[in-house]
């Protein structure tokens, strides 16, 4: 701490020499967002790196002995729930919902109940377990951890700066670093930048819109550096498309609206029933069940069973094998279901995305399609699960032009968003987000009611009160001030 306190000398020492007060404001308030970005772009890299090696790792051993997974698989999964559950049990699922429970709690009244959702020990516990995962064969993805993992950055950085600084909000950095990791991981500035707005928060853009494109540029570039021009997916064929593609792709818009909003429904009704077991041998012993059943179901069936299913998306659109087996997307709803309910880390964006890759890819198969027509399926497939699922339709929309580059069918992808979005709302109320979302804040005030109670009954504790109200009025006041 003291090397901390004295780099933040040297940087007031230096801007004292700053004649110019407006540009030394606009300083104080870019540098924490510059610093976080770059931090963020930097851990997603290699995130990203130490994901595809784990996902290689399951791949090798598979094609050496794939019976190895009856015990690989179980010790996996039981290992990732177990290092959420002792070191930091909001790491679990995506991320996404407790950087949205963060950003509700965001406020002087809260602002001390965001450490168990966004903190170091978030980033580590979620790293390790969500590797660990995807090694054991888990249907996960990273993009949802790396918005958690960059979300955790954003608010270290505002929580390290000292008393003399300039107040920032920490909403706004919050919202920031999540946009800043969704671009990283993806590649997809638009794409951060659309989810900040359509998921993360409601306020009104004009407020944070500098901080804002900053991070999701540097986070962005800072990205490229390491891994150079790239897409997520790739640039494939949608040439020669005609305008009746429409009467295949609302039914598929409808079936990738029903199956995605569905799986979110089973993930949920499956926690719930975990989280019913009283017992600690009951959840060892369901945890260690849903890797045996994903790992005979790969075994016994398809390989394509495991992993976040990038796989699946690059060989549909960019090989001649577009069509798969009729059981493809079941498997690749059964996947998420028993990898989530775990509660061990990982995302739910990829497993998505190649969910609704594998129903495009059996439609346009069912329908003899041609290939650029199949590809334009595959991608309204993609885009109409993760809507149904996120209920986000821009920013799938968003998300999937990007890493393919198809602003050609843009139109085709939002048609299919909308259907989708609409079918996911009859079958279900609210998003598979905000139902952990609202969990996650029932969870952080039944903590906070537990030290309450801890504190009528321990005359030490009314001190710690005390001092956590004079915490709270004297955060009101900056939060006045700096807005």
């Amino acid at each position: 701490m003291n090397i901390i306190g004295r780099i933040w000398r040297l940087v007031k020492l230096k801007f004292d020499f700053v004649s110019n007060e407006k540009l030394k404001n606009n300083l104080f308030n870019a540098l924490p967002y510059w610093t976080g970005a770059l931090i963020s772009g930097t851990i997603a890299v290699l995130y990203a790196k130490l994901f595809l090696w784990a996902e290689m790792g399951t791949r090798f051993i598979y094609s050496k002995a794939s019976w190895l997974f009856f015990i690989i698989s179980p010790i996996c999964f039981l290992l990732a729930w177990w290092i959420v559950s002792k070191f930091a049990p909001f790491a679990g699922g995506s991320g996404i919902p407790q950087v949205s429970a963060a950003i509700e709690l965001t406020n002087p009244k809260f602002k001390y109940r965001v450490r168990p959702l966004l903190s170091l020990r978030i980033i580590i516990a979620k790293i390790m377990s969500s590797l660990v995962m995807v090694f054991g064969g888990g249907v996960i993805g990273r993009e949802g951890p790396t918005i958690q993992i960059s979300a955790s950055i954003f608010k270290i950085i505002n929580d390290m700066l000292p008393d003399w600084y300039p107040k920032i909000s920490k909403r706004n950095m919050i919202v920031t670093g999540a946009a800043a990791g969704l671009a990283s991981a993806f590649n997809t500035p638009l794409g951060g930048i659309v989810f900040a707005i359509e998921e993360l928060t409601k306020t009104h853009i004009s407020l944070f819109k500098s901080a804002l494109l900053t991070g999701v540029i540097i986070a962005g570039l800072t990205a490229l550096n390491f891994l150079g021009p790239y897409l997520y997916l790739g640039y494939p064929q949608l040439n020669g498309i005609s305008a009746w593609i429409i009467i295949v792709i609302i039914p598929m818009a409808i079936i990738t609206g029903i199956a995605g909003s569905g799986m979110g429904r089973l993930i949920l009704y499956f926690i719930r029933k975990k989280n019913a077991l009283k017992k600690g041998y009951q959840r060892v012993g369901y945890v260690m069940l849903c890797g045996m059943i994903l790992a005979a179901l790969a075994v016994f069936i398809d390989s394509k069973t495991f992993g976040s299913g990038k796989e699946i998306m690059v060989t549909t659109l960019f090989t001649d094998e577009k069509h798969l087996e009729w059981y493809m997307p079941l498997l690749r709803v059964i996947g998420p279901i028993f990898s989530f309910s775990t509660g061990a880390a990982g995302g739910i964006f990829a497993p998505s995305l190649s969910a609704g890759a594998s129903i495009g890819a059996v439609f346009a198969g069912w329908l003899h399609l041609t290939p650029t027509e199949t590809n334009l399926i595959i991608l309204c497939g993609m885009t109409g699960f993760m809507t149904s699922v996120t209920r986000s339709p821009f920013t799938s929309s968003i998300l999937v032009l990007e890493m393919t580059n198809s602003h050609n069918v843009i139109f085709f992808i939002m048609l299919t968003a909308l259907f989708s979005n609409l079918i996911a709302t009859v079958v279900s109320r609210h998003s598979f987000y905000d139902y952990l979302k609202f969990q996650y804040i029932h969870e952080i005030h039944k903590e906070d009611s537990l030290d309450t109670k801890r504190s009528e009954s321990d005359p030490e504790m009314d001190v710690v009160e005390e001092k956590k109200e004079i915490v709270v009025k004297k955060e009101e006041l900056e939060d006045k001030t700096s807005n």
